[in-house]
């Protein structure tokens, strides 16, 4: 349940989240990327199992946020696939199941900002940057406050040692070295 104060606040005119913790509420989050296939077809993932804590600060910049992506839950839609990308040649899931990530800044301006991190994938931990949008507020039926943001970013996903590719008869490669993280995620308030 919510506490008594207000949810939201207004910060420079504009409507953001109220100070405090916010917890990731996994059945309503979408963590997920983008590679292209023979350079061409895009193929979408998705990792089912993720855990995240948003500490949003009394100054917008002053927020932080930590997950923790369980790297077996992921899904393709193909479980060949998933299997392969879990497998020795690329996350090496059953040797490093977990992938974990650390806000080191955040600015803001408005709705949107910069969220800048450690993640770290088979121990091997690389700066990434995301563009981030506030999307709103809701209260829900059982009267939680809820938080909605989405977020993107690229990142060259052979700088954590996934570096598994076959090269093409006619030029390039199997595999997008580019990676794109699409989050679509969705926060409750904790008392």
């Amino acid at each position: 349940m919510s506490s008594a104060s207000a949810p939201t606040r207004s910060v420079d005119g504009v409507e953001l989240p109220a100070a405090g913790t916010w917890k990731l509420d996994p059945g309503h989050a979408e963590v997920g990327f983008v590679g292209r296939h023979f350079m061409l077809t895009k193929i979408r993932g998705r990792f089912t199992s993720v855990e995240a804590t948003v500490e949003i600060g009394e100054r917008p910049e002053d927020s932080k946020v930590s997950a923790v992506i369980d790297v077996t839950s992921l899904s393709t839609g193909d479980q060949s696939r998933d299997d392969h990308i879990k497998s020795a040649d690329l996350f090496e899931a059953e040797k490093y199941p977990k992938a974990v990530f650390e806000s080191t800044s955040v600015s803001w301006n408005g709705v949107e900002g910069k969220l800048v991190g450690d993640l770290t994938i088979k121990d091997v931990t690389r700066s990434v940057t995301l563009d981030v949008e506030y999307l709103g507020y809701a209260r829900d039926p059982w009267e939680n406050d809820r938080i909605v943001f989405s977020a993107k970013g690229k990142v060259n996903r052979e700088d954590w040692g996934l570096t598994w590719n076959m090269v093409l008869e006619t030029g390039g490669v199997l595999v997008s070295k580019e990676i794109e993280l699409v989050l679509d995620l969705e926060a409750v308030r904790q008392v």
